[in-house]
């Protein structure tokens, strides 16, 4: 049986992975901050889950809470991290920027690291991180948000070229979400919301292919690119 930890499964895609691969026969570790939406998802497959209560941010406790999961899984093939944050911050208001890149940059790059030690003793493993399309170019309305997903996309293509060194033992896959039916998609006017079941399918479809990038859906990888082709003097306009 396989065995996989998802952080950060209390809600959005987390959660509908979490599911998903314990229909798959996974035994599935899942953590977040929400100890009774972990229960909740556990009652509906109770021998299917682990359930450990942690915070990202936290991050001396984080490498101590992923050890005894992995413990009580009795190892681990596969690790999701999902957990992030982001607010639209017009105002650039610090607290909210420091939310932001406490849990997607300190908190991400705590747990990544853990996971790439994890894989790189043991010879074996693959951590899929969810990023985002947004981390593509930057944003007046969401700095920090933009700013760290850019940093987990950086990160993760560094994680994979150590990786490369291991001989195809350990496996890294960036997962790029376009926008999906969450709490996370806000602001005016969105288009191509994608239902989480359908995210979710396409995410473990690639991770199945041990993709080194994928856009989610797939038609996200078109406006990945026309964000890339536009010149900076008309992208400040926007």
């Amino acid at each position: 049986m396989k065995k996989a930890i998802i952080v950060g499964a209390t809600s959005g895609i987390g959660r509908e992975l979490a599911s998903l691969l314990s229909g798959q026969g996974y035994q599935v570790g899942i953590t977040g901050r929400r100890t009774s939406l972990l229960e909740q998802l556990k009652s509906e497959n109770p021998g299917s889950y682990s359930v450990k209560t942690m915070d990202v941010t936290d991050t001396s406790t984080v490498p101590v809470h992923l050890d005894e999961l992995a413990l009580e899984l009795d190892g681990l093939d596969l690790l999701i991290l999902c957990a992030g944050t982001g607010e639209i911050n017009m105002q650039l208001a610090f607290e909210t920027e420091k939310q932001t890149i406490d849990t997607n940059v300190s908190g991400f790059t705590c747990v990544a690291g853990w996971a790439f030690h994890y894989f790189e003793k043991q010879r074996s493993g693959h951590l899929v991180a969810i990023s985002s399309v947004a981390g593509l170019r930057g944003s007046g309305q969401a700095p920090a948000y933009n700013a760290s997903k850019a940093y987990q996309v950086n990160y993760m293509e560094g994680l994979r070229q150590k990786a490369a060194k291991l001989n195809g033992t350990v496996f890294i896959t960036d997962i790029r979400p376009g926008l999906v039916d969450t709490r996370m998609a806000k602001g005016e006017g969105l288009f191509w919301v994608m239902p989480v079941d359908k995210s979710a399918r396409q995410i473990f479809a690639a991770i199945k292919k041990r993709r080194q990038t994928a856009y989610v859906t797939k038609r996200w990888r078109l406006v990945a690119k026309i964000l890339q082709w536009i010149p900076a003097f008309l992208y400040n306009r926007m």
